[in-house]
C-alpha cells in the first residue's frame, strides 16, 4: 500500500509550479529543461515576472501552496523572501526564480544556460 505522500518527478513538479504562477498571473513564465545538459545543478528552472512585490509574494506563496496540495513537498530552500526582489523556491531537481522585472533583466538567467531547451508558457488571462 502506498503512502499519502506522492513523490513527484520533476516533469509532474514543474507542471504544478507553472501552474501556481499562472494563478497569480505571473508574466513572462519559463520553463527551462536543463535534463540533457552535462553540468545541470537541477533538471528544470522556471522563471516568472512580477510586476510588484505584493505579487512576487503572492506568486511564490502560490506555488509553494499549489505544489504542496499535490505532493506534500515544501521547497527544500527558500530565499528572498525579506528583499522582494527575487525568491528562489528550490526543489531540488526544479528550482523556482520569481522576479521583479527588472532584477530579472539584470540577472539575465536565460542567458546562462544557452544550451537549455527552452519553453515560453503563455499567460492565462
Amino acid at each position: 500500500m502506498k503512502n499519502s505522500k506522492i513523490e513527484a518527478n520533476s516533469d509532474i513538479l514543474a507542471e504544478l509550479v507553472v501552474k501556481g504562477m499562472q494563478e497569480k498571473k505571473a508574466a513572462d513564465i519559463v520553463v527551462m529543461d536543463l535534463k540533457s545538459l552535462k553540468n545541470a545543478v537541477s533538471d528544470y528552472f522556471i522563471i516568472a515576472s512580477a510586476t510588484s512585490d505584493t505579487q512576487l509574494d503572492a506568486i511564490a506563496t502560490a506555488v509553494e501552496e499549489e505544489v504542496f496540495k499535490a505532493t506534500q513537498q515544501n521547497p527544500w530552500q527558500s530565499e528572498g523572501r525579506m528583499n522582494k526582489e527575487w525568491v528562489l523556491l528550490d526543489y531540488v531537481d526544479v528550482v523556482v526564480h520569481v522576479f521583479l522585472r527588472d532584477k530579472r533583466e539584470f540577472y539575465a538567467l536565460e542567458e546562462l544556460w544557452g544550451d537549455a531547451q527552452i519553453k515560453h508558457v503563455e499567460s492565462v488571462n
